[in-house]
C-alpha cells in the first residue's frame, strides 16, 4: 500500500506541471487522425461492420504516426501509431478474406438475399445452415411426399417452381418459393416422434428445393440458439400464411368466409358435420363477435 501511495504521489504531486502551452495547433495530419478515430469507433457489428471500424481505425494510426514522424519526431509515439496500424491492416486483410471466402451456390444466394438477409442473418450464420442442407431437384408431376406414406424425416424450403398441396385428391393450397414445403407437419412433431405426411405435395412445374435432414436440424439449432430462434420464427410465419390460405378457400352459407381463428374450427369443418350445422356455428360465432 505505501508503495503505491508513493507512486501516486509521485505521478500527480512531483510531476512537474506544464506552465506554458503552445498557442500554435497541431498539424492537419493530427486533427485528421483524431476525426477517423472518432469516425471509426462508431462502427457496427459483424464482418462489414469491422471492415469499417478497422479500416478507419488503421487510417487513424496512420495518420498518427505520419505526425509522430514530421511534427513531433518522437521514435517511441511514431512506433507504437505504426504497430497498431500494421495490426489494424492485418485484420482488415483477414475479415475481407473471410467475406470473399464465403461463396454460395445461385439457390442458396437467392435464398439468403430473399429470405435470411432482411431478417439481419449474417454470412457465417448463414453459412452453417447451408452447410448442414441439400439442393435437391424434383421433377413435374413427382411427389415429395404421399399422404399416409412418406415419413417426416427432413424440412424442406422451396427456392424455385410450384408445389400443389391435396388431401384425398382435393386442392387445399400452393406451395411458392421461398415457403417450407413441410412446416406444419415439422412443428407437430416432438424431436422423439415419428409421423407421416397427412397431405401429398406434388410438383406442378419443375422445383429445386433446399432440405434438412431432421437429426441433423435439431442437432444445429441445439448448438446455435440465434439460428434455433430464427428457424421458430420461420417457420411460425409459414405456418400462418399455409393458414390464411385455407382460410381463403372456406365458404359457408351465402358466401361468408370462416375465419380459422374461431374455435372449434378443426371439429366444425370434418366430414361428418353437416353443412347446416356448420353455417349455424358459424353464424352465432359472428354474433359472438359483433357483441
Amino acid at each position: 500500500m505505501e508503495g503505491n501511495s508513493s507512486l501516486w504521489k509521485n505521478l500527480i504531486n512531483e510531476h512537474p506541471v506544464c506552465t506554458i502551452w503552445k498557442e500554435e495547433a497541431e498539424g492537419a495530419v493530427y486533427h485528421l487522425a483524431s476525426v477517423l478515430f472518432v469516425v471509426g469507433f462508431m462502427g457496427g457489428s459483424g464482418f462489414f461492420g469491422l471492415l469499417y471500424v478497422f479500416s478507419l481505425l488503421g487510417l487513424g494510426f496512420l495518420c498518427s504516426a505520419i505526425w509522430a514522424w514530421v511534427d513531433v519526431c518522437a521514435a517511441d509515439i511514431f512506433s507504437w501509431n505504426f504497430i497498431l496500424f500494421v495490426i489494424c491492416f492485418i485484420r482488415f486483410v483477414h475479415i475481407a478474406y473471410q467475406v470473399h471466402s464465403i461463396t454460395f451456390a445461385r439457390e442458396f444466394q437467392l435464398l439468403y438475399s430473399s429470405l435470411f438477409q432482411p431478417l439481419g442473418t449474417s454470412l457465417p450464420d448463414f453459412r452453417t445452415i447451408a452447410m448442414s442442407s441439400e439442393v435437391v431437384t424434383l421433377e413435374k408431376e413427382h411427389c415429395y411426399a404421399m399422404q399416409g406414406k412418406t415419413s417426416i424425416d427432413k424440412l424442406s424450403l422451396l427456392v424455385s417452381g410450384r408445389i400443389r398441396v391435396t388431401v384425398d385428391g382435393e386442392f387445399l393450397h400452393y406451395i411458392f418459393p421461398f415457403q417450407f414445403l413441410d412446416s406444419p407437419e415439422w412443428d407437430s412433431l416432438k424431436p422423439t416422434e415419428e409421423g407421416t405426411f397427412q397431405v401429398t405435395l406434388t410438383a406442378e412445374t419443375d422445383c429445386r428445393y433446399v432440405s434438412w435432414r431432421r437429426k441433423k436440424l435439431y442437432l444445429l439449432l441445439a448448438q446455435h440458439r440465434y439460428i434455433s430462434r430464427l428457424f421458430s420464427v420461420l417457420i411460425g410465419s409459414d405456418i400462418a400464411d399455409k393458414l390464411y390460405a385455407l382460410n381463403d378457400r372456406v365458404y359457408i352459407g351465402k358466401r361468408y368466409h370462416y375465419d380459422i381463428r374461431l374455435p372449434n374450427f378443426l371439429q366444425m369443418s370434418s366430414p361428418e358435420m353437416s353443412k347446416s350445422s356448420l353455417t349455424e356455428h358459424f353464424q352465432n360465432s359472428r354474433r359472438y363477435c359483433d357483441k
